[in-house]
């Protein structure tokens, strides 16, 4: 790191790298919490360590700032822990290595843990600092964020006195987030009852390939096709033209991706497999010509199979999960009218799965307005009980939701467009912070924005961040904390 040292930033990547030392992937957070901790005892800081291992680190605020409302400066210490396959690496016991490439620092063959490590490094440089003008510090640093937000949900907030938070959990210098989804996961069942299919009956597969899927958030907007909406749409249709009978549909890898591939097992009689297949090339087609630009390479298929099937759902149960399929709510709901192209809220079926018993669709639903999360969730079970099934709903977590009025925000446009002499972009995202757990542990009665210098490839091997980006970035909010006078 030494050829870092004329970098305002230097002393980040100083504690970037030492942190990196220490095993610190969600779960196995107490060697760093403890570090953390003896950070601040060595400088006579005040400390809080609570039982899920958050660390509190408060500083009084510099000559002038006595009086100054405290502020907030907020990330996570766990890191997500994936590596190249060849790379020989034990995330229990080894140091991330940290390597200099041009304007960008990556690991060896690993993650990086720039998420969110970078945000703790900045608030430990501010901390250590005797020559930066500050309010009253107060850095909360949580544990299991990548896991479930843990450390967030079970923050104690009368251990902290500021309500003005600094995030530093965002990729992308220049974008100020103010609002972020809440989001709860939604499993329907539908019962299905079964019986026999007859020996004569040709056993045939009807498959989606070729989606891009991607983030049931994040990419939500993009309007990706969903396989187990389009398998659906296409059974439905087959279904108002030839009998068949419907021995298993299958979707879908985790319920908060949008869903590449589908796959149905149908039984019909000889003849009607020249209209199965008609059917599909038809439906091949309205596929390709609505996905156009977008999904290019999306095809239906069919194909006579040597699959053995006894048993396929009788016509009752087939209704039931044709009609579950087709009515369940998926994809945008609403816009945000405040925050220009954002996403307010959503639903994805991520995954589709048949059993001995019945038919589950896993969905993700997200909002960052509280009640229109609830009003689609109501709406799923109504649905449900109108087909006889059941629903479970778990996982739920709140939303940040943006604030009309918000100083900091102020505070972060004015001092952006000071320093860069351009305009930030105020934006959102359609995915979960920490800040709305935070936001929802305060009542609402926090003040926060979420920023970060230029992180790529976050959660892989490549993960590698901007150095310039982040040196500008720490300048940027030594700036901002001046202003918080």
């Amino acid at each position: 790191m030494n050829e870092l040292k004329n970098l305002k930033s230097y002393e980040v990547f100083k504690f970037f790298e030492e942190m990196n030392k220490i095993p610190r992937g969600s779960g196995n957070e107490k060697a760093i919490s403890d570090w953390l901790v003896k950070f601040a005892k060595d400088r006579n800081l005040e400390v809080i360590q609570d039982e899920a291992l958050n660390v509190i680190i408060k500083k009084p605020g510099t000559k002038g700032y006595e009086n100054s409302k405290p502020v907030i400066i907020q990330g996570h210490m766990d890191m997500v822990c994936e590596k190249n396959q060849s790379t020989v690496h034990d995330f229990e016991k080894d140091p991330v290595e940290c390597i200099v490439e041009g304007d960008f620092l990556r690991a060896n063959g690993t993650t990086l843990g720039a998420d969110n490590g970078i945000a703790v490094a900045f608030g430990l440089a501010i901390l250590d600092s005797n020559e930066i003008a500050h309010p009253a510090i107060e850095l909360f640093v949580t544990t299991e964020e990548e896991t479930g937000m843990g450390g967030a949900m079970n923050m104690h907030p009368e251990h902290l006195n500021g309500r003005t938070l600094i995030n530093i959990d965002s990729e992308e210098e220049g974008k100020f987030l103010v609002s972020c989804a809440g989001g709860v996961r939604a499993e329907m069942t539908l019962p299905v009852e079964y019986e026999d299919v007859c020996s004569s009956m040709e056993i045939m597969k009807v498959s989606i390939r070729g989606l891009k899927g991607g983030h049931s958030g994040m990419e939500i907007n993009k309007e990706r096709g969903n396989a187990n909406k389009l398998i659906g749409r296409f059974l439905v249709d087959l279904n108002s033209v030839l009998d068949f009978k419907l021995a298993s549909i299958n979707g879908g890898a985790k319920m908060n991706a949008i869903p590449r591939e589908a796959d149905a097992i149908i039984a019909v009689s000889k003849e009607n497999v020249a209209k199965v297949e008609s059917k599909v090339q038809e439906w091949n087609n309205i596929f390709k010509n609505e996905l156009q630009g977008i999904d290019d390479e999306v095809t239906l298929t069919s194909e006579k199979t040597s699959e053995k099937v006894e048993k396929a759902f009788d016509e009752n149960s087939k209704l039931r999960v044709l009609r579950g399929l087709k009515l369940i709510q998926n994809g945008i709901q609403t816009m945000s009218m405040s925050i220009k192209g954002l996403v307010q809220s959503s639903t994805n079926i991520g995954v589709m799965i048949t059993d001995e018993k019945s038919v589950k669709f896993d969905s993700a639903v997200r909002s960052s307005v509280k009640s229109l999360k609830k009003a689609i969730c109501d709406q799923m079970i109504i649905l449900t009980e109108v087909l006889g099934g059941s629903i479970d709903f778990e996982s739920d977590y709140p939303e940040w939701q943006y604030r009309k009025d918000s100083q900091i925000r102020d505070i972060f446009v004015k001092v952006y467009k000071e320093v860069f002499n351009k305009e930030a972009e105020i934006t959102a995202i359609h995915a979960g912070l920490e800040c709305g757990l935070i936001s929802d542990k305060f009542n609402g009665d926090i003040d926060q924005i979420s920023f970060g210098p230029n992180i790529f490839d976050v959660h892989t091997p490549d993960e590698h961040i901007s150095i310039s980006s982040t040196d500008r970035m720490y300048s940027f909010l030594i700036e901002v904390l001046k202003e918080l006078k």
